[in-house]
Formats: structure tokens, sequence, C-alpha cells
């Protein structure tokens, strides 16, 4: 978890789920969704509160995608991660990233159990900007 192998190998797929992506522009979630997004990646909004964010159209949960996704990335504090990180495993997705302070312990060890690539309590803005 959370090795440099880890992170090139999940900056290789395309298609990013944003749970917990805000409509608000100061929000993490908004803006590091928006820079993936300006890099080429898809980001695909998860929030049920919203129909679209940032022009994207946004879905109630992880499982009203139509689509594959390759990486969910959580912007919800760690309580709510677990059930996510279930969901994750269920829709088939290859990797689970948790950001800044989302530390779930429990969910992080599912997902890698269940063969997927993991990074926890760290910001994929930041890392992308290294890898630079």
């Amino acid at each position: 978890m959370n090795s440099i192998t880890t992170i090139r190998k999940i900056f290789e797929l395309q298609t990013i789920a944003v749970v917990g992506m805000s409509p608000k522009p100061e929000r993490p979630s908004h803006y590091v969704s928006i820079y993936m997004r300006d890099q080429g990646y898809e980001i695909i909004p998860v929030n049920p509160g919203h129909t679209e964010i940032a022009g994207e159209k946004c879905y109630p949960s992880l499982k009203d995608i139509p689509k594959k996704v390759d990486v969910v990335d959580v912007f919800r504090r760690p309580e709510y991660v677990l059930p996510i990180a279930e969901a994750t495993i269920e829709i088939g997705a290859k990797a689970l990233w948790l950001q800044d302070h989302v530390v779930n312990e429990e969910a992080a060890q599912l997902a890698e159990d269940a063969g997927l690539l993991v990074v926890m309590n760290d910001c994929m803005l930041r890392r992308i900007r290294q890898m630079k």
C-alpha cells in the first residue's frame, strides 16, 4: 500500500470515480478532480445530492455508474469508507485511493485482499505532480 509502484500503476488507469466530489471549487474534492481531468483522466462524480458537478454527470452511488470504473477516489470521512470499499470491489474497479486524512485500515485491507491497488491517506494531485 502507498508504494511508488502502486501509485504509478494507478496513474496508468484512466477512469476515476470521485466519491464525495463537491460542487464547490474551493473544496479539495473539486479542485483535485478538475486537475485530474485536465491531465487527461476521465472523472465521474459520485454524490447523491447532485445530478451534475463541473459539467460532468453525477451519480448517487458507485453502483449507479453505467460504465467501467478503474479507480475509486474517496473524499469521505473514514467511518464511511468500508461500504465504499465493498462497492469498489463489487463494481470491479482496479484501485481504491483514500485521500489525505482518510484512514480506514479495515477498508484498505478488504480492498487489498480482493486484489485492488490501494493508496491510503495520500493526495492524488500531490502525487501526480511529483511524478512529472
